[in-house]
């Protein structure tokens, strides 16, 4: 007998150009979420400031400052959670 080669043995000529497209969708996706993750920070601070400077008194201004902090931690966790499911 002699010997065959198998399809999935031999890359294709369209592989390396699938590779590249996923790549470039994954790298796409991944930019947009990191604009997210920025406007999502962003506008934790600023509404994190808004309550601080109108804070009645000292009790308000630290939790409104541990909110804004709360707000972006959970920006950058949900960022980091979606790209880890882009590249997976």
């Amino acid at each position: 007998m002699e010997p065959t080669s198998s399809p999935s043995s031999s890359p294709s000529p369209n592989h390396n150009k699938t590779s590249f497209a996923s790549h470039l969708k994954n790298s796409c996706l991944s930019f947009i979420v990191s604009i997210q993750e920025a406007f999502r920070y962003a506008k934790a601070s600023f509404v994190g400031q808004a309550k601080t400077i109108t804070a009645r008194n000292e009790k308000e201004a630290s939790e409104a400052e541990l909110e804004t902090s709360k707000k972006q931690v959970e920006a950058a966790d949900a960022a980091e959670d979606i790209k880890n499911r882009i590249n997976n």
